[in-house]
């Protein structure tokens, strides 16, 4: 490795824990950057959480820039003339489809230097159709240029690689997967009050209370296996711990309710994060993610990092698990899905558990993944030996 010193501009739609799976997996891989030797800079929009949630960061303090007029579109003036004036080598975007792209594109015109993006899932089929009118017009605006200019794409696996290349994109690609730390699972943290004591086992989803998450199908599913085993889901309670993302709450509240579930089998403990977040891993026995669509969710490696055997989508894009034995492979059809969940929560889950952590330890450590991040950087800035990870077909 180049041992000169290397400075890179991160630039993400939000610092905060707003920004879902992006605040841990773009913060954390920051900082294993930095712990790396590498100057690393943050350029971020400003929410309502960005400075309670700025110190998460440290060593490194991100700067949060004001925007104007609608949230979705992220226009900032001040956070656009920052990062245009930006006196590093690479800059790296998170995300796309707001203003701050814009700022990415003009950097690269002022300095001629080079930048990679990360879309983060969201060129993905489901995606993109998600407020298509909205990509369309950003696109044409802006969008698609920016894209077309990177150096190099960054995907989380070989499925966001091929929606890159199905958008018609035909730069480098970066194929480098999330990351997480790896805890203390003999450690002792206090049960959440929001966890009954009760002897019931705990399956737990955490993550932004969206449509795309399957949460309201798990609901369905959830009451069918109430009359398809009794017995097993008796031995279960359901957790969704989350933040609400753009009104979905009150679907979801509104479906618990016309299930006629109780307070002892679903739980809403609401947004969890630090040691609150840790002690829902600790004191659950399971996790679930009945996605429709996502890039590498962070959840999935955090609940293996904590020995949690994991049910999941084959849209969670994360067939090592599968292919580990540490993960279920879930349907997102409400009567598939309960049956599913019969046999597996009816079954002994340990081995899946103990499977997940080792596959995190062998292959989603954040030391190893920084080191292909910086390997590319000075790759995209010097040239030389094109590194293992970009993939050019």
């Amino acid at each position: 490795m180049n041992s000169a010193a290397l400075s890179l501009g991160i630039v993400t739609g939000s610092i905060s824990r707003k920004a879902g799976g992006l605040f841990t997996s773009v913060r954390e891989s920051a900082q294993s950057l930095a712990g790396n030797g590498v100057g690393v800079s943050i350029y971020g929009l400003e929410d309502e959480f960005s400075a309670e949630d700025a110190q998460a960061w440290a060593p490194l303090i991100p700067q949060h820039f004001a925007s104007k007029g609608p949230t979705a579109l992220g226009l900032s003036p001040a956070l656009m003339r920052t990062i245009t004036n930006a006196p590093h080598d690479v800059m790296h975007q998170h995300g796309i489809w707001q203003m701050p792209s814009r700022s990415v594109t003009q950097w690269h015109r002022r300095t001629g230097k080079p930048y990679m993006i990360s879309p983060r899932g969201m060129l993905d089929p489901w995606a993109l159709n998600n407020s298509s009118w909205k990509k369309r017009l950003v696109g044409a605006l802006f969008e698609k240029e920016n894209l077309r200019r990177a150096s190099c794409l960054h995907a989380l696996n070989a499925s966001e690689a091929q929606s890159m290349r199905d958008f018609g994109l035909e730069n480098p690609i970066a194929i480098i997967p999330n990351g997480t730390h790896m805890p203390d699972t003999g450690q002792k943290l206090p049960r959440p009050d929001w966890l009954p004591n009760d002897g019931r086992k705990t399956l737990l989803f955490l993550g932004r209370l969206h449509q795309k998450k399957g949460i309201i199908e798990l609901i369905e599913a959830w009451s069918l296996l109430k009359k398809l085993a009794p017995d097993v889901q008796q031995q279960w309670r359901l957790a969704i711990a989350g933040w609400d993302d753009g009104g979905h709450l009150v679907t979801i509240l509104d479906t618990i309710s016309a299930s006629g579930f109780g307070l002892d089998d679903i739980v809403m403990p609401g947004p969890l994060h630090g040691r609150e977040k840790d002690a829902a891993f600790v004191h659950s026995d399971a996790f679930i993610l009945p996605s429709y669509s996502e890039g590498l969710p962070i959840a999935v490696l955090e609940a293996w990092s904590w020995q949690l055997p994991v049910l999941m989508t084959a849209a969670c894009n994360l067939p090592e698990g599968f292919e580990a034995g540490a993960a279920s492979e879930l349907s997102t059809e409400p009567e598939d899905m309960a049956e599913i969940l019969r046999d597996d929560l009816g079954a002994d889950l340990a081995r899946m558990g103990l499977a997940g952590r080792k596959l995190v330890e062998d292959r989603f450590a954040w030391p190893s993944i920084a080191a292909q991040h910086e390997a590319v950087y000075r790759w995209m800035l010097d040239g030389g030996t094109q590194p293992d990870v970009v993939r050019l077909d």
